[in-house]
């Protein structure tokens, strides 16, 4: 999904850096259940040069990485919120995101919360929608690191 006025264009540039970019990703919902699309992301990420950070109600480790419960509770700074929570769930976690000083809010595919990414694209966060990192890094030539 492409925001109102953003080329098509203008989001691959944008989901190119943020993929080729190394930088924190918390990734919201990420537990240690392996049949999760969270979990299979989150290795992707770390692939390309990311440090991942769990987050999820039990704070479990994940990857090497160890969890926090909320956004609040992760420890530094977040350059992308990665969120793979119900759309129901979802605004909370973006606003969240604008709070802590996230660079980026990322949706997963199936995720939706207008009003809240309204609120983050007005705060100057990046926000990408309706991506899959999995999915878009092949499809624009975004390598792992070696």
């Amino acid at each position: 999904m492409t925001a109102p006025g953003t080329s098509v264009e203008a989001v691959d540039h944008l989901v190119r850096m943020l993929l080729s970019t190394p930088g924190r990703w918390a990734v919201v919902g990420l537990s240690t259940n392996t049949g999760r699309a969270a979990h299979g992301v989150a290795a992707y990420l770390q692939t390309l040069g990311h440090r991942i950070v769990p987050v999820h109600p039990r704070a479990e480790t994940v990857h090497g990485e160890p969890g926090a419960a909320t956004l609040e509770q992760v420890h530094g700074p977040v350059d992308v919120v990665d969120v793979f929570v119900n759309s129901t769930r979802a605004g909370a976690v973006v606003d969240a995101a604008a709070a802590i000083g996230a660079r980026a809010v990322w949706l997963q595919l199936g995720v939706h919360a207008p009003e809240s990414v309204a609120r983050a694209r007005a705060a100057g966060l990046d926000v990408v929608e309706g991506r899959c990192p999995r999915i878009e890094g092949p499809r624009l030539g975004v390598r792992p690191q070696p």
